[in-house]
């Protein structure tokens, strides 16, 4: 394990400080969702596209046919923060108490039940490397990847660690039109739209 010292650790702060006042500061005024990971700041430079929003709105509404009325598959913001670690993520569907959303600022990622991504036709390892490898460090306890270029997904669940950082230890894959296990709920993947062939 590496300990910064105190100006590497400042210096790291004042950097994701910048990072979080742009992100914050292009909200609505720039085309693209953007990130903070640990290389920098991500962007997804196409707007959502039909497929996307669609496979969203089927795997919310799913989700929320099946979870107890305190449980949400909320779409929006705000942002899932660990500022230590210089991380700041917006999941398509974050699987939460609606207690848990009360308050300020952004949401404290270990009060997400689950984070669920649709893969981006522009960026996919942002969902299937980036997220992968943020996800459990933010300590994240399930991850599930719907990936619309090619009809298949992964649900991701306990984290363990390893010498590169905590990792999801299983790994169940599914094709649409099977019924998948995100945590305690399970949905139909049946009917989600494929990207069309570019």
């Amino acid at each position: 394990m590496t300990i910064a010292s105190d100006d590497a650790r400042q210096g790291t702060s004042h950097l994701y400080r910048a990072m979080r006042d742009f992100v914050e500061s292009t909200d609505g005024t720039l085309p693209g969702r953007f990130e903070i990971t640990k290389e920098g700041i991500v962007v997804d430079v196409m707007s959502p596209v039909r497929q996307h929003e669609l496979t969203a709105l089927r795997l919310r509404k799913r989700l929320e046919k099946v979870m107890p009325e305190e449980i949400a598959a909320h779409t929006g913001k705000p942002d899932v923060e660990v500022a230590p670690e210089c991380i700041m993520r917006r999941p398509d569907i974050m699987v939460i108490a609606e207690a848990d959303m009360e308050g300020d600022g952004s949401f404290d990622p270990l009060t997400l039940i689950a984070a669920v991504e649709i893969v981006s036709r522009s960026n996919p390892d942002n969902d299937w490397v980036s997220k992968m490898r943020d996800y459990p460090l933010m300590g994240i306890p399930v991850y599930a990847v719907f990936d619309p270029r090619t009809g298949t997904g992964a649900v991701l669940t306990d984290i363990h660690p390893t010498p590169d950082g905590p990792r999801y230890a299983t790994r169940k894959d599914f094709v649409y039109g099977e019924d998948v296990a995100i945590a305690d709920w399970t949905i139909s993947t049946a009917d989600l739209p494929l990207y069309p062939d570019i």
